[in-house]
């Protein structure tokens, strides 16, 4: 996997995270730097983490799979992309404690919006993909990402947040296909 395919992955990925910095921008009194660098090292933070405990995952599973690792791929990606895609059509917002920055909120939200990054972290080791030029792409990108919703999220709305699952789970599935296709030897 070269370094445009990853980033594309990383902008997949990174649209939960973002999604959810676009609500948090929305709920707090004040956008400020603290808030938005908060933000994005707990979501690029646990995007980096969670690819790796999936490809230790899938290191320890590979000699029983690995003939069959684009379907895997393809399958979990499809997935991922399909359940982003559903969420996006779905009022999932809790507007409870969308404002709140502290620990708890924020280590839940970093768990639920890289689970995602789990399954891909599977499928790395499956393709032999190298982590240590895969993981600072992916974390960078939703560091990136999310500290940008964070701060127009007070400008642009809900709106925004739906396309943007959309959109992510549109790109993990095309990612899917295209790893399914090379697999198959049709690229």
């Amino acid at each position: 996997m070269g370094i445009w395919e990853l980033f594309v992955l990383a902008v997949g990925l990174s649209m939960d995270a973002f999604a959810v910095s676009v609500c948090k921008g929305l709920a707090v009194k004040k956008a400020d730097w603290k808030g938005l660098l908060l933000v994005g090292l707990w979501f690029g933070g646990f995007q980096i983490l969670m690819p790796c405990i999936g490809y230790v995952l899938g290191v320890y599973c590979k000699e029983f799979v690995t003939a069959v690792s684009h379907w895997i791929a393809f399958a979990l990606l499809l997935y991922v992309g399909v359940n982003m895609i559903i969420e996006s059509f779905r009022n999932t917002v809790d507007e409870r404690d969308t404002a709140s920055l502290g620990f708890v909120t924020m280590f839940f939200l970093a768990v639920a919006t890289s689970i995602d990054a789990l399954a891909v972290g599977i499928t790395f080791a499956f393709l032999d993909v190298s982590l240590p030029l895969a993981l600072p792409v992916i974390g960078g990108t939703t560091f990136t990402l999310s500290g940008i919703g964070f701060l127009i999220g007070k400008g642009l709305g809900k709106r925004l947040m739906e396309k943007a699952k959309w959109l992510g789970g549109a790109i993990l599935i095309l990612l899917g296909v295209k790893i399914l296709l090379e697999g198959l030897g049709v690229f």
